[in-house]
């Protein structure tokens, strides 16, 4: 029981547990941005190929 507690103890004073956690929630946002940008880039892209498509006829 004396390992079980100190294991428990160790992984509570580890920083590699809240380190992780701070690098998922980074990288979380960083895809939410990159995801937002490629929608607005392909919707712009979208408007301009009507705009060219519209011209054209």
């Amino acid at each position: 029981m004396n390992k079980l507690a100190n294991c428990v103890k160790n992984f509570l004073a580890s920083e590699d547990g809240p380190t992780a956690v701070e690098y998922a929630v980074m990288l979380a946002l960083i895809v939410v941005v990159c995801l937002t940008a490629i929608q607005a880039i392909g919707t712009n892209a979208n408007t301009k190929f009507g705009e060219i498509r519209d011209a054209l006829t």
